[in-house]
């Protein structure tokens, strides 16, 4: 049964030192917002992932996912590493594939799609089956599908989608931190169960080492030669005194 404890503690181990590899890549720093909800910090920004407590999918309407996000901004994506993030972070979430509203809307002023925040769409990752002009422009709303992190023009009004992620800026404090602190953080955590990994495995070699050593040197009464020798002696001395 130890060597069982042992690659389980070690898998245990490794486990956690690929979580804090993720830290390290999607650079979760910073400080969300203090409430009742679960924020993942990524770059500047902080997500809630909305899921139901019964941890069961569920539909919601374009105006029903603003209106979860009161206060916040719906899903707005302004590069391919932020569009990777949340499709590689969804199945931590969600289970299966999952459509999410995203914060865009059609400008009449502009003929062209913005952002709620009123920010221009730089980055985009349309469905080559999919564009901006395939509905009316005021019934034009954009979902993203988790499984492909490919868009995808959608009516406002008559579509549902399971998936709605709150998004909000984080704070210029927590900007202004330096990633180096973080970096070091997770180096010296790395190196500290690596050190906790060589000091198990050195333990179990130490323990079977022992054993056959143990075994290789097992105790073996010496061979009485002397007390042979002696009777070989006592033989011939009778030899001799027989006339």
């Amino acid at each position: 049964m130890e060597p069982v404890r042992r690659k389980h503690h070690l898998g245990s181990v490794w486990r956690c030192v690929f979580l804090l590899s993720l830290l390290l890549k999607f650079g979760l720093t910073g400080d969300c917002p203090a409430d009742a909800r679960t924020w993942v910090p990524f770059q500047d920004r902080c997500y809630h992932f909305v899921h139901g407590e019964e941890d069961k999918i569920k539909s919601y309407t374009f105006e029903r996912a603003k209106s979860l996000c009161q206060g916040f901004e719906l899903l707005t994506i302004q590069s391919a590493e932020e569009n990777d993030f949340v499709i590689k972070y969804s199945p931590e979430v969600w289970k299966g594939n999952v459509n999410v509203w995203l914060g865009m809307f059609y400008d009449t002023s502009s003929e062209d799609m913005r952002w709620f925040g009123e920010d221009p769409v730089g980055f985009t990752n349309w469905e080559e089956s999919s564009s901006p002009s395939d509905l009316m422009p005021l019934d034009t709303c954009v979902t993203l599908h988790s499984n492909t992190g490919k868009w995808e023009n959608v009516s406002c009004q008559d579509e549902v989608e399971n998936g709605v992620i709150c998004e909000i800026v984080q704070t210029e404090e927590a900007k202004q931190k330096p990633s180096a602190l973080l970096s070091a953080l997770v180096v010296l955590s790395v190196m500290a169960i690596m050190g906790i990994s060589a000091v198990i495995w050195f333990l179990s070699q130490k323990h079977n080492l022992g054993s056959t050593i143990f075994t290789a040197f097992e105790y073996h009464p010496p061979f009485r030669v002397l007390e042979a020798d002696q009777s070989c002696l006592v033989e011939a001395e009778e030899t001799d005194s027989v006339p």
